[in-house]
C-alpha cells in the first residue's frame, strides 16, 4: 500500500554514480509514492564524476531498478538529461524501458496549466561560457559537500535531524543568491518563450515553488544536499516536498494563487 498518492512527480540532480548521493532517503521516497507521471529531469546519472572514479553502489542500481519497475507498471516516465548526464541527449525521442528521453518536455496540469520542463543548465552562464571556472566550482563544491557529510554524521550521533551546510552558506553570499535570482529570471523569460504558464527546471540544486511576473517557477532541487521533490496533486496543486531524514513538510501553490492569463511586461 502506498501512503502518497500524486497525478505527478518531478525529480532532479540525483548524481547516482557520486558519493554525495543520498539514495537511501530516495528510495524511502520512490517505496512510498505512487503517480500517474515521473519526471526526472536532469543529473540523474553522474557521468562527470564517473568519469574520475567508479562509484556504483548496490542502492544506486536499486534506484534505477524500482524507476524501471515503476514505467513497466504504468507510470509515464519521462527523462529530461542535464549537463552531467548530457550524453543521454543524444537520444532525444527515444525510449529505454518504457522510459522516454526528451531534450525538454511541455506537462500539463490537471487544472489545465502548460508547464515546460527542462534541466535548466541552458539558463547558466557559467557552464555555458566557462568549462573552467565550473570545474573549479564543483572542486569547491565536492569539498563543501564532503565537509557536510561529516557534519551530519556528527549530528546523527548527537541525536538532531540533518542539515545542508551547503544551502545555509547559499543562502548567506550575496553574488550566489544573485546568481540565483538570475537564473529564476531567466527560467521564467524561458517559459513565456514558449507560452506557457510556468516552468519546472533543477539544476542549482536550490529548491522552490514561487511565483515571479505571473509565472510559477519551480525547481526540484535535488538529493545530495536537500532531499526534494516536487509534487503535483490530483486537482492540479504542485508542491514542494522535502524528505530529508523521514520528514516532509510541504510549500503549496495553489492553482488560484497564479493568474494564468497575465504575462511578463
Amino acid at each position: 500500500m502506498f501512503e502518497n498518492r500524486y497525478r505527478s512527480v518531478w525529480l532532479s540532480d540525483i548524481h547516482l554514480g557520486y558519493k554525495g548521493c543520498k539514495s537511501e532517503y530516495l528510495l524511502n521516497f520512490l517505496k512510498t509514492i505512487e503517480c500517474e507521471h515521473l519526471y526526472l529531469v536532469g543529473d540523474i546519472v553522474d557521468i562527470w564524476s564517473m568519469k574520475k572514479s567508479v562509484y556504483w553502489p548496490q542502492q544506486h542500481s536499486d534506484v534505477i531498478r524500482i524507476i524501471l519497475d515503476k514505467a513497466r507498471a504504468g507510470v509515464k516516465v519521462i527523462y529530461v538529461p542535464g549537463n552531467h548526464d548530457e550524453m543521454f541527449r543524444d537520444y532525444d525521442g527515444m525510449c529505454f524501458g518504457n522510459v522516454k528521453v526528451r531534450k525538454n518536455y511541455m506537462h500539463t496540469t490537471a487544472d489545465g496549466r502548460r508547464m515546460l520542463i527542462m534541466h535548466g543548465d541552458e539558463f547558466d552562464s557559467v557552464i555555458q561560457c566557462s568549462r573552467l571556472v565550473s570545474l573549479i566550482g564543483t572542486i569547491s563544491y565536492d569539498f563543501l559537500l564532503y565537509t557536510n557529510r561529516m557534519l551530519n554524521h556528527l549530528r546523527r550521533r548527537l541525536g538532531f535531524s540533518y542539515w545542508s551546510l551547503a544551502s545555509f552558506l547559499k543562502s548567506k553570499i550575496k553574488n550566489a543568491m544573485q546568481h540565483v535570482n538570475n537564473f529564476e529570471r531567466a527560467a521564467v523569460y524561458e517559459a513565456q518563450r514558449h507560452d506557457a504558464h510556468g516552468v519546472i527546471c533543477g539544476h542549482i540544486h536550490h529548491a522552490e515553488a514561487r511565483e515571479i511576473d505571473g509565472f510559477l517557477y519551480c525547481n526540484t532541487g535535488d538529493w545530495v544536499e536537500n532531499c526534494t521533490a516536487l509534487i503535483e496533486k490530483q486537482d492540479g496543486r504542485i508542491e514542494l516536498l522535502h524528505w530529508s531524514e523521514r520528514k516532509n513538510c510541504l510549500k503549496a501553490i495553489t492553482p488560484d494563487a497564479i493568474d494564468v492569463k497575465k504575462k511578463v511586461a
